[in-house]
């Protein structure tokens, strides 16, 4: 075991008895091979060694991926069609979305246009766009596939499959393949290509499809269907003048734009796009992005310096998962001057162990748990103890349970 350190000696008694009233029929192997991109086979098949075996911390994240599944298959239906207001095509199939940290002028009668708080969101940007619908969807879908892939209970898969057909594909509520809308800014913009990042996390709906692989609710033309979605959504990226202004951007929004590029190059078919993509993050990337002590100055210079630090990290972890399926080794890539994934990880870790205190501007408190699906992978990747150490000194209570012990499990 990982944390025997940070786990009450009753908390491991109850968990071990709680492992063992699970059967070992409730982990059965899945009768299809997934096709995944930033998750890995091997791993899961770990984890479900690891369920099977009783062990304490991934049985507590099956337990509560199953229950929140067993919530999420009461959700939806989702669909840009639920909106209130008209984007500015006057199509409700378009999505649209207000920029997070933009509020009302309190020096303007109309408050426009709208002025910017970095790190505070407006929390009226929900009330007249896509954007929480679109959280919602991806989360429901997620925690679906993940129980359906552990348990293989077709429920799961059969909801998972009917949000998606309702967000994708049937011509009643699909959303058109464009983010022509995406964080408006009232009073200045129709829409922006930083808009872009409200998309961001559609590379693991891709994988989680690759999950419902051979769920009876999953149909070939289902399959078909939706890479075709992701395959026009790739040349709206690559084409339209708002995909064109994402891919220029020299902080987080550039990192998640490959992410996205480079899954959906791989999920429609385009592995050369994918290769170029990756390759290209190198120097676009990683030279651009960070410096020798492993920091990364443009998530730094944000009222929330840890929150996008990691956050940006994180995508720099899967385009090197990406990157394993066209020959791009990202993982032990340095640059002549010695940047790279893992001295950008390294550079946490003296805050973590409290060693030092994060000395850059952070409006919220930090959550040092965000850090663990990063470590996690780290331990697999690198063999290095030093990630396993690390893990011990996030707090129990705010790793409890984490999905990450099952996508992403240590060795």
């Amino acid at each position: 075991m990982l944390f025997p350190k940070r786990f009450t000696l009753v908390r491991w008694l109850i968990l071990f008895l709680f492992a063992f009233t699970i059967p070992a029929a409730a982990f059965p192997q899945p009768t299809q091979k997934p096709r995944l991109f930033i998750l890995e086979p091997a791993a899961l098949e770990l984890a479900a060694k690891k369920l099977k075996a009783g062990d304490a911390a991934t049985t507590q994240a099956y337990r509560k991926l199953i229950a929140e599944a067993n919530k999420a298959l009461q959700s939806g239906p989702f669909t840009v069609m639920h909106k209130q207001t008209l984007p500015p095509s006057q199509d409700k199939h378009d999505y649209m979305s207000v920029g997070p940290y933009w509020w009302p002028d309190p020096q303007k009668a109309d408050g426009l246009p709208y002025i910017r708080r970095d790190g505070e969101v407006n929390p009226d940007r929900y009330k007249n766009g896509d954007n929480d619908e679109l959280k919602k969807m991806q989360e429901a879908v997620l925690s679906l596939a993940y129980a359906y892939y552990f348990s293989q209970n077709e429920k799961y898969a059969t909801h998972a499959a009917s949000l998606i057909r309702t967000w994708f594909l049937d011509e009643a509520t699909r959303m058109n393949p464009n983010l022509n809308f995406g964080q408006a800014i009232p009073g200045i913009t129709k829409g922006r290509g930083i808009g872009i990042i409200d998309t961001h996390h559609l590379p693991y709906l891709v994988d989680a499809v690759g999950l419902l692989a051979g769920a009876k609710a999953w149909t070939r033309a289902d399959q078909q269907g939706l890479e075709k979605w992701f395959g026009e959504f790739l040349v709206w990226l690559q084409k339209s003048p708002l995909g064109i202004d994402e891919a220029d951007e020299h902080n987080n929004h550039g990192t998640w734009y490959d992410v996205q590029l480079a899954s959906f190059a791989l999920f429609s078919g385009n592995k050369p796009l994918a290769k170029k993509v990756l390759e290209e993050v190198k120097i676009k990337r990683i030279a651009t992005q960070m410096k020798l002590d492993g920091s990364q100055p443009h998530e730094l210079a944000r009222t929330l310096s840890f929150n996008y630090s990691v956050m940006n990290l994180q995508a720099f972890f899967d385009l090197a998962s990406l990157g394993q399926h066209v020959g791009v080794d990202l993982w032990q890539y340095t640059t002549p001057d010695g940047k790279g994934i893992r001295p950008a990880l390294d550079y946490f870790l003296p805050f973590l162990n409290g060693e030092k205190k994060w000395p850059h501007k952070q409006i919220k408190e930090i959550n040092y748990s965000a850090l663990l699906p990063l470590l996690l992978e780290a331990t697999r990747q690198y063999q290095n103890p030093r990630y396993a150490a690390a893990i011990t000194k996030i707090p129990e209570a705010a790793m409890g349970g984490s999905v990450a012990f099952l996508l992403t499990p240590a060795n």
